[in-house]
């Protein structure tokens, strides 16, 4: 496995590419919570991810020859731009298969840091295969997003500084997806102060870590489907893995619900833009997924920020929705002069702000005399919907949740 002397040997290999990133205490989520909360504001690395530190690392120990033949990994988001960055920053050729349906934002970043950005095949095992196909035929090396003892290293190197800037940490919390980051950090707070509890968290939708750990050997997933698709991976490396084992106390599970949540929080209450993969250890803090005391100093790792802006707008709605304050409703009005007027009244006296109606006279799945009506509604929390429900019914509408 690999050691504290590892991974101050990388921090030393990548000082000057990747950042010292912020640990910022958190009024909001202390208050919220009960912990005292410290952010690991990763999001803020150069690439917008940690996959820097890792990718820095091993490129700087490629022997003339290896960087003379330069490398190659498959990705489809931010393994990607961070090894496109740290082989042009050591001069070194790159190639990086992504999958074809890969968000075209991260394929322009990608080139953007300098990388030969291939795109191929329906998914990452497609791009993996093609990736070590040209590994072979090209004589490059690969670079292992994740099972790899130079990768692990680098990303460890954010447990150095978590400890370095909160030396009164007791427990550390890292999303899990191959389990290169927090096998890094594990060992990097582990071997300096044993007593932190490092525990780590994972989308439900893909928790290969958690039925691995039940088994007793590595477990790969028949598939995975999560919104938080920087941490979808279908089974944990090997190496990291043997380090989860030894160091990691908990490992815990988190909803895409309260993944959306989280991260809404993080947008609307501390201006902090975080990608899923990002939000899931403060969202194991918010929903309770493991004990912790009362004024606990908590370090979550907020592990990067390369967000889609499409499934951001998603991912915000999804958010709001949860938290009850977008509501979507559908009722049928008597096809009259003021139904609609009647049932807008009922609305604004309630206080609720209407984004969109949708006003149908031609469905099939209502009388002839009769109006389909559908509305998205602003509303302020859970009990404002249910209030405004009981007020429509009160008044005689059949009214119909659709989110």
């Amino acid at each position: 496995m690999i050691s504290l002397a590892d991974i101050e040997a990388a921090r030393d290999r990548i000082d000057g590419v990747a950042k010292h990133t912020p640990l910022d205490y958190s009024h909001t989520f202390s208050e919220m919570t009960g912990a005292s909360v410290n952010l690991k504001l990763e999001n803020h690395q150069r690439t917008g991810s940690f996959k820097i530190r890792g990718a820095m690392n091993r490129i700087s120990v490629l022997t003339d020859e290896e960087k003379a033949a330069g490398v190659v990994t498959a990705s489809a988001g931010n393994h990607a731009q961070g090894v496109a960055l740290a082989a042009t920053r050591a001069g070194v050729d790159s190639k990086v298969v992504m999958p074809e349906h890969a968000p075209i934002s991260k394929v322009k970043a990608t080139r953007r840091y300098g990388a030969e950005a291939v795109l191929y095949g329906a998914d990452y095992d497609e791009a993996q295969r093609r990736a070590h196909e040209i590994e072979a035929d090209e004589d490059r090396t690969y670079v292992h997003a994740f099972d790899d003892d130079y990768v692990m290293a680098g990303q460890g190197t954010i447990g150095l500084e978590i400890v370095e800037d909160c030396p009164d940490v007791e427990t550390v919390v890292v999303p899990i997806g191959g389990g290169g980051l927090i096998s890094g950090i594990a060992t990097a707070v582990k071997e300096q102060l044993p007593d932190v509890r490092v525990i780590g968290v994972q989308a439900e939708g893909a928790s290969s870590v958690a039925t691995s750990l039940q088994k007793g050997s590595v477990h790969e997933l028949d598939s995975v489907n999560t919104i938080a698709d920087g941490i979808a991976t279908r089974r944990v490396g090997d190496k990291p893995f043997e380090v989860i084992r030894n160091y990691v106390d908990e490992v815990v599970t988190v909803s895409d619900e309260e993944i959306a949540v989280t991260l809404t929080y993080l947008l609307e209450r501390t201006k902090t833009l975080v990608e899923g993969a990002g939000a899931v250890a403060l969202a194991a803090l918010i929903f309770e997924k493991f004990d912790f005391e009362d004024g606990e100093v908590v370090v979550p790792a907020l592990c990067g920020g390369n967000i889609d802006m499409n499934q951001l707008t998603t991912v915000v709605m999804r958010g709001l929705v949860e938290t009850g304050r977008y509501l979507k409703v559908r009722t049928v009005l008597r096809d009259r002069p003021g139904a609609l007027y009647d049932l807008l009244s009922v609305i604004a006296d309630a206080q609720a702000n209407i984004y969109a109606i949708r006003h149908d006279r031609t469905s099939r799945e209502i009388g002839m005399n009769e109006t389909d009506v559908e509305l998205d509604l602003e509303t302020r929390g859970h009990d404002h919907v249910e209030q405004l429900l009981a007020s429509l019914r009160e008044r005689g509408y059949k009214v119909d949740v659709l989110v």
